[in-house]
């Protein structure tokens, strides 16, 4: 299995926050996949690329490069499972999101809190191979769920 460098994580804690989280218009690419939304983002010899369909209920996955080779991804799929509105929900998601840590990386913190809104984060493994389902609770009520696995390429 490829060594797991303090590099490569830093470079993925950034490019995470610097994409879906943040929707820096600098990241979104011309779309590789029909009807996709593509963020991506590059430093040194790394290059992250996000790939999802869909906003309320979505699919996607995203891929580190180093040079040519793709050396780590992870899939997802989830999306709100309530009425209110979707914007608010992924807005308390991306403030989530930004919270990563270089202990887990694919995701956000187990817990963020922030008002009336909970994100929670189980996952089991390391960047290198994990599993994981992340929830967020208004007031104790689910509202989005979404559940992801990847890690490392051999």
């Amino acid at each position: 299995m490829p060594h797991i460098s303090r590099p490569f994580v830093e470079f993925l804690i950034e490019a995470k926050k610097k994409t879906y989280a943040s929707e820096s218009p600098e990241t979104v690419s011309e779309p590789s996949l029909e009807s996709s939304r593509q963020l991506q983002y590059s430093k040194g010899r790394y290059l992250y690329r996000d790939i999802y369909f869909g906003s309320e209920q979505f699919s996607g996955i995203e891929v580190v490069y180093e040079g040519q080779t793709p050396i780590w991804t992870m899939v997802y799929s989830g999306g709100t499972t309530s009425p209110l509105d979707s914007r608010e929900i992924y807005s308390f998601l991306k403030r989530a999101l930004r919270s990563l840590s270089l202990d887990f990386p694919a995701r956000g913190p187990r817990i963020f809190r922030e008002g009336e809104f909970t994100y929670e984060n189980n996952y089991e493994g390391s960047i290198e191979k994990f599993t994981g389902e992340e929830l967020i609770l208004l007031n104790e009520s689910e509202v989005y769920r979404l559940v992801y696995y990847g890690g490392m390429i051999r």
